[in-house]
Order: structure tokens, then sequence, then C-alpha cells
């Protein structure tokens, strides 16, 4: 006779895919515990490690690209099985166990709760017009210089924070866990893997020393990977407002303007659906950077449409999630 657990996980429709729901909500809900260890900071320490190594032992431009390429198949691929392998040898001691940690892992891939709570973090001493804190709070997660801006540049600063991260953050990941699952590997190895790239390109992919050539091949392969994603995400948020062939007219005339082959399209589309403009003056560590405009100042940005723009990637990722769940039936 089977017993409760058996007869439960035999009903579950499409267990890969019903874990990417579970997963979902779980990031939705309790996002990253404090409790466990986050796979980016993993991840991050390794990265952090070898690229300390590699600066004092080589020295030469081929000797960094070199290392630099190592490292980033390493531990592209290696997140992958590592994955894989920590699902499946769980599973196989216990089914509930394997389950568990396949949820944890593929929500540990999704940031949608943490995105969220970055934006709130930086608009809520702004709804006091508290703006040191604001700018504070601001530079926790950009890397331009915060000390001096105005309440219009801090809200600019979180739409683009929220535009770009829409992308790798959360509609990618999710990209690549429902072709694993449909590829019959799962949602954890190709979610990881990708995450991998992420934090690869988050890290060392700067065209700065010593990163220029130790983290060039990371560059190159996080803008491959994300390539098809942010260009489904793109046209997926273009239906969601409406009006598409004018979003996607506005993202075609802006977002080739900008030096990324993803992130200016990923901003470019909310600034569209939105009315609003992104880009121009940044700083980064004293540097003036100028950053190509995306979109008509129609309107200026507000919080409320800051908070327009996480629900709309909420829709899009549920409306991935639900396209994945049926299909797999």
């Amino acid at each position: 006779m089977l017993n409760f657990s058996e007869v439960f996980l035999s009903l579950i429709p499409a267990h890969a895919a019903f874990s990417l729901l579970i997963a979902a909500v779980w990031d939705y809900i309790i996002g990253d515990p404090r409790f466990l260890i986050h796979p980016v900071q993993i991840m991050g320490w390794i990265i952090q490690k070898y690229t300390e190594l590699t600066v004092d032992v080589y020295h030469q431009k081929w000797q960094r690209r070199l290392s630099g390429i190592i490292l980033g198949l390493s531990l592209v691929v290696g997140s992958g099985i590592f994955g894989w392998l920590v699902v499946k040898f769980a599973d196989d001691f216990n089914r509930w166990l394997g389950y568990f940690l396949e949820v944890i892992l593929l929500a540990s891939c999704f940031a949608g709760r943490s995105l969220r709570k970055a934006a709130e973090e930086v608009l809520q001493p702004l709804l006091t017009k508290d703006v040191t804190i604001a700018r504070s709070k601001l530079s926790i997660y950009v890397g331009r210089d915060t000390d001096n801006l105005s309440t219009t540049e801090i809200l600019r600063a979180v739409l683009e924070t929220v535009g770009e991260n829409a992308v790798d953050g959360i509609t990618a990941p999710l990209f690549y866990a429902i072709l694993g699952v449909w590829l019959g590997i799962g949602g954890v190895p190709l979610a990881l893997a990708y995450k991998a790239a992420s934090t690869l390109d988050s890290m060392i992919g700067y065209l700065r020393e010593p990163y220029i050539d130790i983290g060039w091949f990371s560059a190159q392969l996080e803008d491959l990977l994300t390539w098809l994603p942010c260009r489904l995400t793109v046209l997926t948020l273009a239906v969601f407002s409406g009006k598409p062939r004018k979003v996607l007219a506005i993202c075609r005339r802006d977002a080739i303007l900008d030096p990324s082959p993803n992130s200016g399209w990923s901003e470019c589309v909310y600034a569209a659906i939105l009315g609003v403009q992104l880009g121009g003056v940044n700083t980064y560590k004293g540097e003036i950077k100028e950053k190509p405009l995306l979109g008509n100042p129609d309107n200026p940005i507000t919080p409320e449409l800051i908070e327009k723009a996480l629900n709309l990637t909420r829709y899009c990722f549920l409306l991935w999630l639900a396209v994945a769940v049926i299909s797999y039936q």
C-alpha cells in the first residue's frame, strides 16, 4: 500500500513545473531567509578569492584572459552540475527532502522580493523628505555616487535599477528554469548556472582594472545568455502596456544607443511604458559618465510609477510561470 507521501507526490502535476510554482510563492512571501547561506554568497566568495589570486600571480593580458575564461566556465558549468547533484542525491535519499531543496534553490535564483524591498527601502525616506537617508540606502544597491543626488535623480536611479534587474534578477532566471524543466533536467541546474553568470558579470565584468581582462569572458557570456530572455521580457511588457507598437518603436529608437546589448532594452521598455525618460549624467567614483537618454520625458518619475514598474515585472513573471506550468501538463 502506498503511504501518504507517495500518494501526495504522485498527485502533484508535473513535479518539476510545480516546483517552480512553489518556489515563486516562496520568493514572494519569504524571500531569502537569513538562516540559509545564499548560493550567490558562495559564488561571490569563489570569484573574489580567484580574482585576487589571478591579480597576484598573473600580469600579462593573455594570462588574465585565460584565467578569466577558466573561472567563467568552471563557475557556470560547476554551479549547474552542483545544483543537479544536490537535488538528485537528496531526492534519492528522501523525496520530500529533494523536493524541498529544489524549491529552496529555485527560490534563491528569483530576486522579486529582494528587488521590491530594495526599491521600497530607498523610497520610504523620500516620503518623509529625508534625502540623506535615501541617498545612503541607494548607495547599497547602485554603483554610482549618491552623495549629491537630488530627489529626482534618486527616483531615476531607483527606476533604472528596477528596469535593469527585472531581467537578470527575475525573468532570465525563470526563463532558464523553465528551459531546464522542458529539457527534463529540472529547473535548478540552468537557473543556478545563469545566476553564476550574472554574479560573475556583476563582480568582475567591468571595463576598469584589474577586471578588464579577467572579467572580459564573463561579461560576454552574461550578455549572450541574457539576450533572448531580455527580448522576450520586452515583448511581454510591451503587450501588457496595451500600446505595443509605440513601446517597441521607442525601444528600437533608443535602446540600441546603450553600449550594453541588454540593459538598454530592459530599462527602455519601462521608460516607454511609463512615459518617462531614463539615462543621462551619472558619476562613478568621481568620474562623470553620460548614458544615452531612453524614452520620452512625458511624465516625471514618481514613487507611484516605480510601483507600477515593479507590478509590471511581477505580471510578466506570473504569465511566464503560468505558461510553463500549463504547457508541461
